[in-house]
């Protein structure tokens, strides 16, 4: 949905559901009406699912390049593999910063523990498109603990800075792009100011109900909301309510997509179909799967 020029709303978009066996993935972006929020090219966030105990996510080795991918945990226990010899488990206000570049393989599954228990599954990943000039730059990985998130806490909120800035505070993983990600709970009646230092912003609900300020209509659960750049936006809870704000510096130049490839040549998404379909690129340390290219034509958007 879009909206009229007299609103402080630019969209509002519902994610795409797909299931992969056993839990389900809520894509919202890209969308059709909207491919990029700042430089998030890709929003997802896969769960809540509660798994028995021997079952758990596969997500078999794969590769990127020209992103850096963000993780993060809302429940469960997810272990991060990757060709650059990485092996990180990842918990609950933790955040995996993965950045492709070049180009990097990884796989993400359940962790033993998860698996001989059971248990459940919560999280956010998305996609940060690199700017031209760190396309090709080395890829690399971060992990960041919850205790050195900055937060903000007050009147009702508790904000956690995932990656990027945003009111004063400046979270520790490297990111290559003006941009901000923060999980932010608010109690039943409180109200999150969303600063303007960035150009475009946009809010996940997660949880609950919130209204913005100036505006009729109140937003629910896995509602992406996009905001009109220069507007001032109060987010205003219901009852309690947890949100994703997101955003940045819009990307200069056009971004390709194909697969698990993003770049703003479609020539090098080309190239880095052939490498992985020649087995060119690095392998994960201890992993023998394969993950093929999807069938039919390269469908390079």
């Amino acid at each position: 949905m879009t909206y009229a020029s007299n609103t402080r709303i630019e969209q509002i978009i519902l994610p795409a559901t797909r299931d992969l066996g056993g839990f389900s993935v809520k894509r919202a972006l890209p969308s059709p009406l909207r491919r990029t929020v700042g430089p998030f090219i890709f929003l997802d966030s896969f769960g809540p699912v509660t798994f028995g105990p021997g079952a758990g996510i596969d997500s078999r080795p794969h590769p990127h390049i020209g992103l850096s991918t963000i993780s993060y945990l809302i429940n469960g226990e997810i272990i991060h593999r990757d060709s650059e010899n990485y092996v990180q488990k990842i918990r609950p206000g933790e955040v995996n910063v993965m950045t492709a570049g070049r180009g990097i393989v990884h796989s993400e599954r359940s962790s033993d523990t998860l698996r001989q228990t059971g248990g459940r599954l919560f999280g956010f990943q998305s996609w940060v498109a690199l700017p031209t000039t760190h396309e090709e730059t080395d890829p690399g990985f971060q992990h960041i603990a919850a205790d050195a998130l900055p937060r903000i806490e007050g009147e009702g909120v508790d904000m956690r800075l995932i990656a990027g800035s945003l009111h004063g505070e400046r979270a520790p993983a490297r990111m290559f792009s003006d941009m901000f990600n923060a999980d932010v709970a608010l109690a039943a009646g409180a109200r999150f100011r969303l600063d303007g230092e960035h150009i475009e912003r946009a809010v996940f609900v997660i949880s609950g109900t919130i209204e913005v300020t100036g505006q009729q209509e109140r937003f629910m659960q896995d509602q992406l909301v996009v905001f009109k750049p220069g507007s001032e936006i109060v987010l205003k809870a219901i009852g309690p309510a947890r949100l994703m704000v997101l955003g940045g510096e819009p990307l200069a130049e056009k971004r390709h997509i194909f697969w698990n490839f993003v770049s703003s040549r479609r020539d090098r998404i080309e190239q880095a179909a052939l490498d992985w379909q020649d087995r060119v690129f690095p392998g994960v340390p201890g992993e023998t799967e394969f993950t093929p290219l999807p069938d039919g034509p390269r469908n390079i958007t």
